[in-house]
């Protein structure tokens, strides 16, 4: 990354903490009536809240205070349409379920992306109070201490994130890639909300973390953060690796090719 970039992308981030905070904090002390007030989405299970409307309508109003005139996409109210150029990729709360039935892992996601590709990436989380950082050539922090992906290189010994879809034919499908998973990792996790899933790959927390179906907003700034600690990522839209278009995939290096294997094998890219 040049100089000029490194120091936008500096900005960009800092701007992005600022109002990830200030939406964060408005979604830890809405929870009590905001979950009062739910609507659906794609299916019964695909719930939104009075605080995800909100928060999205807090993060567009500021970034157009701060950034005025670039566009942003919200997975609340949509927005760009093309990703050319700098496009703000906001997730106003991931993990909607989990703050739903009070479960903490949940956070305001916010990335800045540069023709379609993050540069810049915040995650907070309303309840721990920890904010997740990444610019492209920059590193990955937590609370501002480096991050860095585990070392592992057993697949056997790895533990392993993913999701399930809210379309109740394709949760049952990836239920059977994950049943014959089971047996070639050292566990599975099923956290609920992706940009987490994505910090705790780049933290070493998990080993690995691979879902279909994501959005932008899922992984824009998740992503870049597990990339930047020396994960190995792979997006939806990618060359075809036996995954299927929609995985969005991150893992420690060493066992990075092992796991996208065993997961071929096991029918992800099918699911």
């Amino acid at each position: 990354m040049d100089n000029v970039l490194a120091a936008e992308s500096e900005e960009l981030v800092r701007i992005a903490v600022t109002v990830a905070t200030e939406a964060a904090e408005l979604v830890r002390n809405a929870r009590s009536h905001a979950v009062t007030q739910v609507d659906t989405k794609s299916s019964e299970t695909d719930v939104v809240t009075a605080a995800d409307r909100a928060s999205e309508q807090l993060v567009r109003d500021r970034l157009a205070q701060l950034r005025p005139g670039e566009p942003v996409l919200g997975e609340e109210e949509g927005g760009a349409t093309s990703l050319d150029g700098l496009v703000w990729v906001v997730d106003p709360i991931d993990g909607t379920v989990n703050y739903l039935y009070g479960l903490p892992w949940y956070a305001v996601s916010i990335a800045a992306q540069l023709d379609g590709v993050s540069v810049a990436g915040v995650v907070v989380e309303p309840v721990s109070g920890r904010v997740w950082t990444a610019t492209r050539g920059g590193g990955s922090f937590l609370d501002g201490q480096p991050l860095r992906a585990a070392a592992t290189t057993r697949l056997e010994l790895s533990l392993l994130g993913t999701g399930f879809s809210y379309d109740h034919a394709r949760r049952l499908r990836q239920a059977e890639a994950v049943n014959r998973m089971l047996g070639k990792v050292r566990d599975i996790r099923r956290c609920g909300a992706a940009s987490l899933d994505l910090c705790a790959v780049a933290a070493g927390w998990e080993d690995a973390y691979v879902e279909h179906g994501l959005h932008r907003w899922d992984w824009a700034a998740g992503g870049l953060i597990a990339e930047e600690a020396g994960a190995v990522v792979r997006f939806p839209g990618g060359a075809d690796d036996g995954l299927g278009e929609e995985a969005t995939f991150a893992a420690a290096p060493g066992i990075a090719e092992q796991l996208r294997a065993a997961l071929v094998e096991s029918g992800f890219g099918k699911v």
